[in-house]
């Protein structure tokens, strides 16, 4: 092989992947929000995932950024495992129409079509047509990679060395491995399966060697998906399995198919005709839509395996001082940022109110052991909104939606309600244990009145989080009563304990601990009421 040939090789497979790109990315840019915003809501049963995750991936070109979309949906608990598994198995069949545009061979007519969309993107000011400009000139590029990699290929013919290496790709562990290894490195089945399409055209492999590597490459793109699950939750390490148990499943289904039935290759041949692209982009539909149909039924128990191979690991002190739904590597997707962020601080507001309740029980239950306990979750409650916090402050920098810079800057007041909560459940164990150290105890009405604005907060907080995890406004009215009750019972309380102050029924020093304790009460009440009118800011 010359040297100039190589070169123009790999400058036509530059151009081709930089094409397919700058397509991938203008079409997403166009429609990524729609399409982020239809995956998200019109995924509620495995029939419509299958037809959403058809669709998204036609458009955007890539089944990689919609399986990507999908862990992040998954991580953000925007979508069930099973929901996603219908959207993968859809992706599968969205991305073969790259293949079959490739396959109309439009190399002769691609400058024509790049110019075109050169001055789409140079001329035309509107966002939306510069961005169908990119897209055109993308689709350009792509077919004059393709046209000079076709041009680079044609001497390879009459090597011999070049075609005795392809004879290799009849085998089909081989052909296997080397369309499942090129694939996973330059991260795009619909890539690689044009630079197939293009060897192919050139006459440098047939439909019966294709196939393997075809099988091959629906492995390889599940790397992308890998990649994007690293340092996620469990069930976003799963939907990335699903994605890679689905392809390896379905290539082991047509493996054997191929064995017992060679002549399914001729069969794609004798509807195809001699148009060799289109007969490798026929056989790549044929076996994404084929395992679909055949694998769509049981979509549960492949949940269920993988479940089973990936168990939730849980350590509710070491996996709580870490961020479960907020993550580096899918956190810049702008849709996202807000529904992980929620999620993100329900938990959190989970963890607080946790400890203020367990801070109850430590009190009245004079317990060492959960006052050692509130102490260790503060310190997680106190990790947390530091994290949080600083990841909100770095999306302050995004492109976002008006609305969603509206609810980040309301969530980060919340955050410091429920960082202040927990401080207040510290506060709660430190007077219990004072009573402890010094061997004081209240009054019996004094500790009746603690158990029961306790309980009247309690109520008041676990509302107030429901609201906030809810974004239900219509719920505020209703919860002023309980908030206007804690203040009452607060009033009340107090004069109570002042009259027994000045009946001497009460030590005074025990006095102030319950004096303290109502305050920290109120003031949990407050918090609860500032969380849950976050939602109106």
């Amino acid at each position: 092989m010359k040297l100039e040939m190589v070169f123009l090789l790999l400058g036509g497979l530059g151009l081709f992947l930089y094409g397919m790109k700058m397509m991938s990315d203008g079409l997403e840019h166009a429609a990524g929000d729609r399409m982020r915003r239809t995956l998200e809501v019109l995924t509620e049963n495995r029939f419509a995932g299958l037809a959403v995750g058809t669709g998204v991936t036609a458009v955007i070109q890539s089944s990689s950024a919609t399986t990507v979309m999908v862990v992040g949906f998954v991580n953000a608990g925007l979508m069930t495992l099973l929901q996603a598994t219908g959207v993968i198995m859809g992706a599968n069949i969205g991305t073969t129409v790259t293949a079959q545009l490739i396959a109309f061979n439009l190399s002769d007519a691609a400058p024509i079509i790049l110019f075109a969309g050169m001055l789409m993107t140079v001329l035309l000011k509107k966002r939306i047509l510069t961005r169908i400009g990119l897209i055109i000139l993308g689709f350009g590029i792509l077919f004059v990679g393709l046209g000079l990699m076709s041009d680079a290929m044609k001497p390879l013919q009459n090597d011999e060395a070049f075609k005795n290496f392809l004879v290799n790709f009849k085998n089909p562990v081989v052909g296997v491995l080397i369309g499942a290894v090129f694939t996973a490195v330059i991260q795009s089945s619909s890539a690689s399966v044009g630079i197939l399409q293009t060897l192919a055209a050139a006459g440098l492999i047939g439909l019966d060697s294709a196939v393997f590597v075809v099988l091959g490459q629906n492995i390889g793109t599940c790397a992308t998906a890998l990649l994007a699950s690293i340092g996620t939750g469990t069930n976003s390490k799963r939907t990335a399995g699903i994605h890679l148990m689905f392809n390896i499943i379905g290539t082991v289904i047509f493996l054997v198919l191929l064995g017992i039935f060679p002549g399914i290759v001729d069969w794609v041949v004798s509807f195809t005709g001699s148009n060799v692209r289109r007969q490798i982009a026929n056989f790549h539909t044929l076996f994404n839509v084929t395992v679909t149909i055949l694998l769509f039924p049981f979509a549960n128990m492949m949940v269920s395996l993988i479940s089973k191979i990936l168990p939730e690991k849980y350590d509710p002190h070491k996996a709580e001082r870490k961020l479960m739904f907020i993550q580096e590597k899918i956190s810049h997707n702008p849709t996202l940022i807000v529904p992980m962020t929620l999620k993100e601080i329900v938990r959190l507001a989970k963890i607080s109110s946790g400890n203020f309740k367990l801070a109850l029980e430590a009190f009245f239950e004079n317990n060492e052991k959960k006052r050692e306990t509130v102490l260790e979750t503060e310190n997680t409650v106190d990790f947390l909104s530091n994290e949080i916090s600083k990841r909100i402050i770095e999306y302050s920098g995004y492109k976002l939606a008006e609305n969603d810079i509206k609810v980040l800057g309301s969530l980060h007041h919340v955050i410091i309600d429920l960082e202040r909560i927990s401080d207040h459940a510290e506060n709660i164990v430190k007077y219990g244990a004072v009573l402890a150290d010094k061997r004081m105890q209240m009054t019996s009405f004094g500790e009746e009145e603690l158990k029961s604005m306790a309980e009247k907060v309690t109520e008041t907080l676990d509302e107030g989080l429901r609201i906030f995890e809810r974004r239900s406004v219509r719920d505020l009215e209703p919860f002023d009563k309980l908030e206007k009750e804690v203040t009452e019972l607060h009033d009340a309380y107090i004069n109570n304990h002042i009259q027994r102050l000045q009946e001497k029924t009460c030590d005074p020093q025990t006095g102030v601990i319950f004096t303290n304790m109502i305050s920290d009460l109120e003031r949990v009440a407050d918090r609860a009421e500032n969380i849950a009118y976050s939602i109106t800011k």
